[in-house]
């Protein structure tokens, strides 16, 4: 009996010092939460507060050269460059060596394709290559025509008032003023 009571008063011992010893351990903690102030929210600590890497960091980033730099814009693809190219087809008037009065007015017309992958526009022109340009005018318009479609040229010339035989040779240029494709020619005999 003797060794039962005693377990028993160590029991009631052990339990009641661990009542108080709970107790004793919640109340200051109870006691902090009901001292903060709940309308300000907790914030931890910071990097830049507590770092000695937070110098570095913070160096890191006033170094770039706005907020703009960490957003990634989005990039459209590349457009390839076209490539101009005109393909002479046909003359539709006036075929070449073909004999006019001297100072005659002709009406010169080419049947062309654009055959490169550029649509030709306002800044596409005609000059004269070689030879006389017989009236006409040394550089003109292109006729505008979509990639891949025919158009015809047409120019407006004047014989030549001495006899003989007559070339006037033009090419296509692009808007950087570099010549492409088939050059076309008038070749007439002025009798």
């Amino acid at each position: 009996m003797r060794i039962s009571y005693c377990v028993l008063r160590n029991t009631k011992y052990v339990i009641r010092n661990s009542f108080f010893l709970t107790v004793l351990l919640t109340i200051p903690i109870l006691s902090a939460c009901m001292d903060r102030d709940v309308s300000t929210p907790y914030v931890p600590p910071t990097l830049a507060a507590t770092s000695p890497l937070a110098g570095a960091a913070r160096q890191a980033a006033t170094s770039l050269p706005s907020e703009e730099a960490d957003i990634v814009q989005p990039q459209s693809s590349p457009t390839p460059a076209c490539i101009p190219n005109l393909t002479f087809l046909e003359d539709l008037s006036i075929p070449d060596g073909t004999l006019v009065a001297p100072g005659v007015a002709l009406d010169k017309r080419w049947q062309v394709e654009n055959s490169g992958t550029c649509n030709w526009n306002q800044n596409y022109r005609v000059k004269l290559l070689r030879g006389l340009n017989m009236g006409a005018v040394p550089e003109q318009a292109l006729y505008p025509a979509l990639s891949g479609t025919e158009a015809v040229i047409r120019m407006k010339f004047t014989a030549p008032e001495e006899p003989g035989a007559y070339q006037s040779a033009w090419q296509a240029h692009d808007p950087n003023d570099e010549p492409f494709g088939d050059p076309f020619f008038i070749e007439i005999i002025v009798e």
